[in-house]
């Protein structure tokens, strides 16, 4: 029931991922299961084959999030955490409530240990036809030095493991590339990242180097600044589709092409989808859920926190 189409596009889109995944995974759907059934036989499909789990209630964007989670225990996000901290599933994905959303990954799965904040990127397209990755671009609005690093060090291991990047190169946005530049926040991060020996650090890019593959694949920044600059990246494609000007370039602005964002930093995979979200982004959203489950990166940032229990 997440998202502002919900539940039509969000059950078209489930039914496109069931296409595309392997046999041997499995789609579990939560919410109403008498209204999940009635919409998947209107839409040719076979119930049988879809794991339901029944909600009788649903968190909306207006609520709260905190009080919410804890009063609407029956709620399909609610639920779905308790599914995927009990291993019952290994990925959840909504585009509802992302406060919701932020409150299970943190108070129900909880941070690698190690990790001081989790954050989400997006994808920002490059002169070579691929993209780059930008975050944190919505949950630290403020964010300290030593938290950057990390946002640095989770971007570098997915853009290695998920964009299969090898070495990505990682900048730290700022309004100038000499090493002086920046604010004071900024400044102390610049000699952190310097000296962190787990990631390829190579300076400070400005926002006209947001494209360029040549100089970064991974920009680091606060929240705040994140935030605006993607949702500046939005308006590009919603201009030009306005004005029915197709260019392969500004079509990577289109978010719809990767569906959600993973929140990094947490102990399991969780996505966060785009509240606005379409059936080909619900597709999308499943599918790459999938894929980083697949890519067991959260194993791998484990390891590279140097907490790995094993």
């Amino acid at each position: 029931m997440g998202g502002d189409f919900a539940p039509i596009q969000t059950l078209k889109g489930a039914i496109l991922a069931k296409k595309e995944l392997d046999d041997q995974d499995k789609l579990v759907l939560f919410g109403p299961k008498n209204i999940i059934s009635e919409k998947l036989i209107e839409h040719g499909e076979n119930v049988a084959d879809y794991q339901i789990v029944d909600c009788s209630q649903t968190i909306e964007m207006s609520e709260d999030p905190v009080k919410a989670f804890i009063a609407k225990t029956d709620s399909s996000i609610t639920k779905g955490f308790y599914y995927l901290q009990n291993d019952l599933i290994d990925g959840f994905a909504s585009a509802g409530s992302t406060g919701a959303m932020l409150v299970g990954a943190t108070k129900v799965i909880g941070l690698i240990d190690g990790v001081l904040r989790p954050c989400i990127s997006s994808h920002y397209p490059n002169d070579e036809g691929q993209d780059n990755l930008i975050l944190d671009v919505g949950i630290n609005s403020d964010s300290k030095p030593e938290q950057l690093v990390q946002f640095a060090q989770l971007g570098s291991l997915f853009a290695k493991h998920i964009m299969h990047i090898d070495n990505p190169k990682v900048a730290l946005l700022n309004i100038g590339e000499e090493e002086n530049k920046g604010n004071s926040v900024v400044k102390e991060a610049y000699q952190l990242l310097k000296n962190e020996s787990s990631i390829n650090f190579v300076g400070n890019v400005e926002g006209g180097d947001l494209y360029k593959n040549s100089r970064v694949n991974v920009i680091v920044c606060n929240g705040f600044t994140g935030n605006i600059v993607l949702k500046l990246a939005e308006s590009f494609y919603n201009i030009l589709a306005d004005r029915n000007i197709k260019d392969p370039f500004f079509e990577g602005f289109n978010y719809e092409n990767f569906g959600g964002t993973p929140i990094l930093g947490t102990k399991k995979t969780i996505v966060v989808g785009h509240g606005k979200s379409s059936d080909i982004a619900i597709k999308n959203m499943i599918l790459l859920t999938g894929k980083i489950i697949k890519s067991k990166l959260c194993e791998k940032t484990i390891k590279t926190f140097n907490y790995d229990k094993n």
